[in-house]
């Protein structure tokens, strides 16, 4: 991510979480050591391949970045020893989603403006980028993908942080402070509304 001007350590800081938030799920499903290494992978580098197969940006980071594919294994190896510990600081596994998609949101639409995409398509592809992943390990872990059923504001965080991303690099405001600060604002969302049970509103006529 040096080549966007922000530091790579913000891009491998959500491979982290998201690789957490993978490597739990798998804890709680009851799979073994190699099931939490490929929900790990699988969580923190979906959505990335993702968006750089779509931006040309191939063969993508994932591939050519020692680093993307040893974070999510350090990951693993965090939570295959001390799982129960990282459960009671982290409460839930979605806490640590949530922190990936805020921060993979951002970082996605970032580099597809970089890669001279419009503004309405860097922030579509900011929300792949962050849902990918996700959209990935529930699948693979027998799970209907959160972003399906966005009752608790899965999908939307990610498209506020993206479009305010999105729209002050327009303005001219880049930089690891505008990146964070639009991660920190998707984050927020997306914990609020698991905090107070926020809602998208289903068809008209369908009752919860």
């Amino acid at each position: 991510m040096s080549d966007l001007g922000i530091p790579g350590a913000l891009d491998l800081a959500g491979i982290f979480v998201f690789a957490v938030s993978g490597a739990l799920a798998a804890v709680q499903k009851r799979l073994d050591v190699v099931g939490m290494v490929v929900l790990a992978e699988i969580t923190a580098l979906g959505g990335g391949v993702l968006r750089d197969v779509v931006i040309g940006a191939v063969p993508p980071a994932a591939f050519t970045s020692v680093g993307y594919v040893v974070v999510p294994l350090l990951a693993t190896a965090l939570v295959f020893f001390w799982h129960p510990q990282v459960t009671r600081i982290m409460p839930t596994v979605m806490m640590f989603d949530a922190a990936g998609l805020g921060l993979f949101c951002v970082t996605g639409a970032i580099k597809a403006l970089d890669y001279g995409l419009s503004p309405l398509h860097a922030v579509l592809l900011g929300v792949i980028t962050a849902v990918g992943g996700g959209i990935l390990r529930d699948m693979m872990s027998g799970q209907i993908p959160s972003v399906l059923y966005d009752r608790q504001l899965y999908a939307l965080p990610s498209l506020v942080g993206a479009t305010v991303a999105t729209a002050l690099w327009e303005e001219g405001l880049h930089g690891v402070f505008v990146s964070a600060g639009s991660a920190l604002l998707a984050f927020g969302l997306r914990l609020a509304a698991m905090r107070w049970n926020w809602r998208t509103p289903r068809a008209r006529g369908v009752r919860d």
